[in-house]
């Protein structure tokens, strides 16, 4: 679902989106760690590699630790690395770490394992901090069904499409603000080949839960289908279910980008922004990159919201948050690192030391009204704050869910359910066998996990 701005999971997000482009920035990772017991002002930090976090390492001796006296000990590792070590280290309550990147995937069972400390008696404490900015969609993804809040965002993303102002106005096409899945084949198809080399669309095709899974999910949503009903019966062999993974398919086949079955968001940015493809549906994240200073493609593209079918919105909700180990010794300079993190004033500070558009945004209302921020990321700002306003985990399909969550089914068996279905969904966008018989095998592997559940 990665980079919210020059991204991504991570999904994932990062991504998340997240995992290819995670990959990708291995090389730009820090390594630190090691207990700091008996020093009480220091804190060792678990968190992903991607480049926003990369920048708070860089800012953070000069900054945080020059203001508070409180050291902080870097571990960053990839996506898939660090959520594994997380979960160990947190299952253990080894404390070995204060605080860790987790996600609003997480939240729910880590809170309910007992593994993260309570955070709203800080919070509250903290008048500075402002929890009422931080976003009301976020806010809710990290409180578990306990009513706490377990985890304060570093930045969120939604998902909305992006097009090529230029290419569609050359061929007279014109981009609904709301747009329809039909309208958006539509004009896929009008768009192919608009230029040398260009495709209609770029969609996910790479196998993984936070890949192809994401978007493919929020299209299922919005067309009927879900996961699972209330009761946790499998409902991958659906009509509404096979009808949104056959409409994917086809429409990536017949109009996406080549190499589809390879392509993750990381690829999908780079067509995008090298002129290959003329739509791009994906994370907000996603239009920091293609309005960067230096992007051939700044200026050029448009952003509308989520396409839909038959609910009202349909963008994902993605944050990569801080969360505490319950078994922290430090809680107060773990607070205090938080508190500095997720705060207003770090938006201004990497506004001000390395550029706006790497402001870590998408969290905090204020963000939206700073001007600043406003002057760089006019032509997409209101649309991702449209779509993360417009987010609702709790019910964002056509039916009653058994659990929270947009673009993945919020239970730890998801990650390897929903890794195992990308892989046949892309061997389906690769050709090598029917949606039906993607679905069948799905729906045997889905019902395994929903018959542990009830």
């Amino acid at each position: 679902m990665l980079h919210l701005q020059h991204h991504r999971s991570r999904l994932s997000v990062r991504l998340g989106t997240g995992a290819a482009l995670t990959a990708l920035l291995a090389g730009c990772s820090g390594a630190g760690g090691g207990s700091s017991s008996g020093d009480s002002e220091s804190i060792n930090v678990l968190m992903v590699n991607n480049p926003q976090m990369v920048q708070l390492q860089k800012l953070t001796a000069a900054n945080f630790t020059k203001e508070t006296g409180i050291k902080v000990h870097f571990t960053v590792l990839p996506e898939n690395d660090v959520r594994d070590k997380i979960t160990q280290d947190f299952s253990n309550q080894a404390g070995q770490y204060d605080v860790a990147t987790i996600s609003n995937f997480e939240v729910p069972f880590y809170a309910k394992n007992g593994w993260l400390h309570p955070l709203d008696s800080y919070a509250s404490k903290d008048k500075a901090f402002d929890q009422g900015d931080i976003l009301k969609p976020l806010r809710e993804s990290l409180t578990a069904e306990d009513g706490k809040l377990y985890a304060e965002p570093f930045y969120g993303e939604s998902s909305f499409l992006m097009y090529r102002k230029d290419v569609f106005a050359e061929k007279n096409l014109k981009m609904p603000a709301k747009p329809t899945w039909q309208q958006v084949a539509d004009l896929a198809a009008k768009a192919d080949g608009a230029r040398s080399g260009m495709k209609g669309i770029c969609l996910r095709g790479l196998p993984g839960w936070g890949e192809v899974i994401a978007p493919l999910t929020t299209v299922v949503n919005t067309m009927g289908g879900t996961w699972f009903d209330k009761d946790w019966n499998a409902k991958l062999d659906t009509p509404e279910f096979k009808k949104a993974v056959q409409f994917y398919v086809d429409l990536v086949k017949k109009h996406g980008e080549a190499g589809a079955p390879q392509s993750g968001y990381a690829e999908c940015l780079n067509n995008m922004t090298q002129g290959k493809t003329a739509m791009w549906y994906d994370a907000t994240a996603g239009a920091g990159s293609l309005e960067a200073a230096g992007s051939p493609v700044r200026g050029k593209v448009g952003y509308v919201a989520a396409p839909v079918e038959k609910t009202d919105t349909s963008g994902w909700l993605y944050t990569w948050a801080w969360g505490m180990q319950k078994a922290s010794k430090k809680t107060d300079s773990a607070w205090k690192f938080i508190s500095w993190a997720s705060g207003k004033g770090y938006e201004n500070l990497v506004g001000e030391k390395v550029g706006w558009p790497d402001v870590p945004a998408g969290k905090r209302a204020s963000t939206y009204s700073n001007q600043d921020y406003l002057k760089d990321a006019a032509a997409f700002a209101s649309v991702t704050q449209q779509a993360i306003a417009g987010a609702n985990p709790r019910d964002p399909g056509t039916q009653p869910r058994p659990t929270v969550g947009i673009q993945f089914v919020d239970i730890p068996e998801f990650t390897d359910l929903g890794t195992k279905v990308s892989q046949e969904i892309s061997a389906a966008i690769a050709g090598r066998q029917s949606v039906s018989d993607a679905l069948k095998t799905s729906q045997t592997l889905a019902e395994k996990v929903g018959k542990e559940q009830r």
